[in-house]
């Protein structure tokens, strides 16, 4: 069975329904603290691992969050496959808010220093991310999403930008130009990352309202936002007790051998250190 890590994002900041839930507090990776405590259990015979994105209390901003330690910690947990679970805004009419995106793709449009990759310090590798997300995740999630009658668009373009604030509305077309399907603030990194850790991943992305180029956006109310966020969080929760036992039940995802051809440096070059440090993520090719 694979142990499937779960990150929630905007308004998930538990998962409801585990089975001998066990506060898991990590206070120091190699990479500093994650975002808040694990919380391990069990949705029938799968093995899960959750963690709150923005934390418990959603205290940390989408540029603040310490995604190196979060990824790294789901791998030394044991987790083989991540359902990253976040609200998002709409960059097209005909996704609609409460409607939900499965992405395919990403952009990244972060600028500020979010730390991205585990090999630096002495090691490099170069992973391929020219198909970002799991495909046995993605069909998973999207075939749970129709079963329970709810709106999915199963693949799209999730681009990335920086945050806290949102677009302005110059930015706003020049993003709709490129053809981009949903925006939000976090998950281009996450995929990274699951990518360098062999772990498969994909996004459950839950639309709270269209973005500022559509003309009705002014007349949207925070109230309708967190109303709309409410919604989502509930119907989130009906698809991951769907997905989660079917994705335990994957025996082979292409993600897991991401690294096998990846890591270029010398190993005589990495320091003893460095291989420590990573053992958990080039163990298996680098001793």
């Amino acid at each position: 069975m694979t142990k499937v890590g779960i990150i929630g994002g905007s308004g998930l900041y538990a998962i409801g329904g585990l089975q001998h839930p066990e506060d898991v507090m990590i206070l120091y990776t190699p990479f500093g603290p994650p975002s808040d405590h694990f919380v391990s259990g069990r949705l029938g015979e799968t093995e899960v691992v959750f963690l709150s994105r923005h934390g418990r209390g959603h205290h940390i901003n989408p540029s603040e969050i310490n995604y190196r330690a979060n990824i790294f910690e789901m791998k030394r947990l044991g987790v083989g496959a991540i359902i990253s679970v976040s609200a998002c805004g709409s960059m097209k009419e005909e996704i609609k808010p409460l409607d939900f995106v499965v992405p395919n793709q990403f952009i990244d449009r972060t600028n500020k220093a979010r730390e991205s990759s585990f090999f630096t310090g002495g090691i490099v590798a170069h992973v391929s991310m020219a198909d970002p997300v799991s495909p046995e995740v993605a069909s998973v999630l999207a075939d749970c999403c129709k079963e329970l009658g709810v709106t999915v668009h199963s693949k799209g373009t999730y681009l990335n930008m920086e945050g806290p604030q949102f677009s302005t509305r110059a930015e706003s077309h020049l993003y709709r130009s490129w053809g981009v399907d949903i925006i939000g603030m976090t998950n281009m990194v996450e995929a990274k990352l699951a990518r360098e850790a062999e772990i498969a991943y994909a996004s459950l992305c839950a639309v709270t309202d269209y973005d500022c180029w559509h003309p009705g956006h002014d007349a949207v109310t925070l109230e309708m936002i967190i109303d709309n966020l409410n919604k989502n969080v509930a119907t989130s929760s009906e698809i991951l007790k769907l997905a989660i036992p079917r994705i335990g039940k994957i025996e082979h995802f292409a993600a897991h051998e991401a690294l096998r051809h990846a890591i270029i440096t010398d190993p005589a070059r990495i320091s003893e250190q460095k291989k420590k440090e990573l053992k958990i993520i080039i163990g298996k090719y680098i001793q």
